[in-house]
């Protein structure tokens, strides 16, 4: 048997152990079958040559350094996100304690920083700058020890070092002036000798396996909750931990604002990524570090739900914080350039123009609202999810922005965000939800195989969902239930209660809250995702779309059916006010339909409980869900 096996988050071996024959050869086969099964994508060449050029060469590092049994935890996934560090090395001090060293490997043999920025480096063969290695490798360090419960009271135990095997320090001489601390050390092959005394300054020559057993063993810590951290990372200081693109795009606006002044001219930049990609917690680093810089910054969106939530949140008793966030249609009177930055979260909604039916005759100039927010601000930065698009009018994607900036003469910055913070960091059920409901591809969905990141079940009624959710609750989660806007929708009654109006079968549950104002138990509308009570009603699109929760159990309405194999629209099935205009065509109703059950099967962080209505719908989920469980099944 070879040595060398996977647990949950990574492929561990000691270091003497991956070179013995015939592992090492095998090495890139095996990291890449285990990846495509708990990825469900297949690993690039660029990454498998990083696997069979740098793996062995750090082994033999450390056989060289006499810790040949130093344990190799390779492609190590993060807690609760879907980064993977390259190598976190696991062995034990002189002193007997666990120490932990991650490792990030680039092959690099030339680097320099980006237009002087310390943050972003430039490489030859790469489309577009990158995230400074030390940078990354801390915040791996970072979200190690934040998240891992077995660390929390010795944050010491992890180290971190960007490894350049291939580069000699001339080459690379401008991004050591980030060496700053024992997670940012960084080596070359011209310090190759340095490194081994490094290695042996870490470790003792004693076998790293309980080390490594105790680190993947280790209960994760529930993850930062977007609101509950708000308040300091504006008021106090940064909370969050920003990795790799995100870092990225952070760095990018920083940057932008600082050229935009040297420059005196305007620069856009644009984020694009998935649900729980990170864009709000860009978003809210950037409104916090920005205001501590003293530049003037307003963070907007076009969401009555998200904006409010903030405000409540994180602007709690400060009327100056409660005013950074804005609507999308505060901009209309705007003074060209009055702000330094304008930060467009859920940019995906910003609409055709701002002009609704309160709006003054003199206002109604037919102006673009895009055109309006790149106007307002030096740096307009758009963070959008093109998939998010719900409503007809919305006109937020990345080609309608780009091209009506270039066509102004702007300069734009695009950073695509690949990570995923939501679904367990789970980019399998992601993708999969995308082949379920038919988008941006011609895939047939394919059955639920699983992983152990996050967790897929079907509900036989919306009562079962309701009891397992419950449980959930129990046990200290929290968790909602959404729905396609399948139901009517009525005004509370006079008695202060709301009308229960989605009803299937025997179980009947209210909508959550139209207005801004509490009905009973049940929180305003824009706080139903995050205060207490707003479980007893079930949310719509509109009031769960960028928020996140534990668990979520999602309700597929008549909207959406399954028919020869594959999920279609009804559009007659469908009772949004906004959906059921003449104006709207079928092509947009299709488009939007799935987007709105992409957005509401995109919202857990544990799991998902589906149930769907229709009975043949039903059957089709359960043949795709429940595949896994029967392969599964002891004979």
């Amino acid at each position: 048997m070879l040595p060398g096996g996977w647990s949950v988050t990574a492929f561990r071996v000691s270091a003497e152990g991956l070179l013995v024959s015939p592992l090492e050869r095998q090495l890139v086969g095996r990291l890449n079958d285990h990846l495509r099964v708990m990825t469900g994508r297949s690993t690039g060449e660029a990454e498998k040559k990083s696997w069979r050029r740098s793996l062995p060469i750090l082994a033999r590092d450390l056989v060289e350094a006499d810790l040949g049994k130093v344990e190799m935890l390779i492609e190590y996934q993060l807690p609760r996100t879907s980064k993977r560090a390259d190598v976190v090395l696991a062995g034990v001090d002189r002193m007997g304690n666990d120490r932990y060293v991650v490792v990030e490997l680039k092959q690099w043999s030339q680097a320099e920083l980006f237009e002087d920025n310390e943050n972003l480096v430039l490489v030859p063969g790469y489309r577009r700058e990158v995230e400074h290695p030390l940078l990354q490798v801390k915040d791996y360090c970072d979200t190690i020890v934040d998240f891992i419960g077995a660390l929390h009271g010795d944050p010491d135990t992890v180290r971190g070092v960007a490894y350049l095997h291939n580069a000699a320090d001339p080459d690379v001489h401008d991004l050591f002036d980030l060496v700053q601390s024992e997670r940012t050390r960084l080596f070359t092959k011209t310090r190759r000798g340095a490194f081994l005394d490094y290695l042996r300054s870490q470790f003792a020559a004693e076998p790293g396996a309980g080390a490594a057993d105790r680190l993947l063993d280790s209960a994760v810590r529930p993850s930062k909750q977007l609101m509950r951290l708000a308040a300091a990372e504006i008021k106090d200081r940064e909370q969050f931990i920003l990795l790799d693109e995100q870092r990225v795009a952070y760095e990018m606006v920083l940057h932008a604002v600082r050229k935009a002044h040297e420059e005196d001219r305007k620069r856009i930049v644009i984020v694009t990524g998935g649900p729980g990609s990170g864009k709000s917690v860009i978003a809210l680093s950037l409104l916090g570090e920005l205001n501590r810089r003293g530049n003037t910054v307003l963070h907007a969106t076009g969401s009555r739900s998200f904006t409010q939530t903030m405000r409540r949140h994180v602007g709690k008793g400060n009327r100056r914080v409660q005013n950074l966030f804005k609507y999308f249609n505060s901009f209309m009177d705007a003074e060209k350039n009055e702000l330094d930055v304008l930060i467009c979260d859920e940019a995906h909604r910003i609409r055709q123009t701002s002009a609704n039916r309160y709006t003054r005759a003199a206002q109604r100039t037919g102006r673009p609202q895009v055109d309006e927010l790149i106007a307002a601000a030096r740096v307009p930065v758009f963070l959008l999810d093109e998939h998010q698009v719900v409503k007809p009018g919305e006109t937020g994607t990345l080609e309608a922005i780009k091209s009506h900036a270039e066509t102004l003469g702007f300069r734009v910055h695009h950073v695509p965000l690949e990570g995923q913070w939501r679904c367990g960091g789970s980019r399998k059920y992601e993708d999969w939800v995308l082949k379920l409901l038919g988008i941006d591809t011609d895939d047939d969905p394919e059955p639920w195989s699983g992983d152990d990141h996050f967790e897929v079940s079907l509900a036989e009624s919306p009562a079962e969902m309701e009891a397992v959710l419950r449980g959930k609750m129990r046990e200290g989660y929290s968790a909602r239930i959404s729905a396609g806007y399948c139901w009517p929708w009525s005004n509370p009654r006079a008695d202060d209660t709301l009308v229960p109006d989605v009803r299937i079968d025997g179980w009947a549950r209210p909508w959550n809250v139209k207005s801004d104002r509490a009905v009973g138990t049940a929180p305003a509308s824009a706080l139903w995702a995050t205060s207490e009570g707003g479980f007893e009603q079930v949310g719509c699109v509109y009031t769960a779309q960028g928020f996140e929760y534990d668990w979520s159990g999602v309700i597929l309405g008549p909207d959406l059916v399954a028919r020869n194999g594959r999920l279609v629209t009804v559009r007659d099935r469908n009772k949004d006010p906004e959906l059921t205009k003449r104006s709207v065509s079928d092509l947009q109703i299709e488009r939007h339909i799935r987007n709105i059950y992409k957005v509401l099967l995109t919202r857990g962080m544990a799991g998902t409980v589906i149930y769907a209505v229709d009975r043949e719908t039903q059957e089709f989920l359960a043949d795709l869900i429940e595949r896994r469980t029967e392969r599964v099944r002891p004979a």
